[in-house]
């Protein structure tokens, strides 16, 4: 792996995906929402690379009772959730461009990072080395336009794979109960 492998978590949750094959031999995504970053994985469990990441406005884990069916102004700045699991991703457009669908039925998806509205500085945000600024989002996944584009969509095109993304209130065995074991270990 590359020197930017991630957090104990995250590198339990690769040994133990690898272990078990839950990846089913395609392409992941680790999302490390307390690290706000991304970690790309090719189907043999290869780290390809990791992206600073951009997430929703709101903590929490769960999204809200009928989210997906919401238009952007209905969803309240508590509702702004990046919800933890163990998604089915796969390529495919949202209104305006392509897009990692990872949770359709809630809107959940991971794409380029979204710069419309200036006042929330989104770029500089990525470019900080803080996390604390990388909440902002309505609960999508924002990362940098060349990460999408050299390592998310050639990993994702020809192939559907799974995204899995780390709790930040839940634990780790609620959230990946069939992957749980290794994963208490690291803590």
């Amino acid at each position: 792996m590359a020197s930017d492998d991630g957090t104990p978590p995250v590198r339990a949750l690769v040994s133990r995906i690898m272990t078990s094959g839950d990846n089913h031999a395609r392409p992941f995504l680790i999302v490390d929402k307390v690290a706000a970053r991304v970690f790309a994985f090719d189907a043999s469990g290869k780290l390809r690379d990791t992206s600073p990441a951009l997430l929703g406005a709101a903590r929490g884990d769960v999204p809200p009772a009928g989210i997906g069916t919401r238009t952007l102004a209905q969803i309240g700045p508590a509702d702004r959730i990046t919800q933890a699991g163990r998604f089915e991703a796969h390529m495919g457009r949202d209104l305006h461009e392509d897009v990692l669908w990872i949770d359709y039925d809630s809107g959940l998806s991971l794409h380029r990072v979204v710069t419309t509205s200036r006042s929330e500085h989104r770029l500089t945000r990525l470019a900080t080395p803080t996390t604390d600024d990388n909440r902002v989002s309505f609960g999508c996944i924002n990362v940098p336009r060349i990460f999408y584009e050299t390592v998310v969509a050639p990993l994702f095109r020809p192939a559907d794979g799974t995204v899995y993304i780390l709790p930040e209130q839940k634990s780790v065995a609620a959230t990946f109960p069939t992957l749980a074991d290794a994963m208490d270990k690291a803590g």
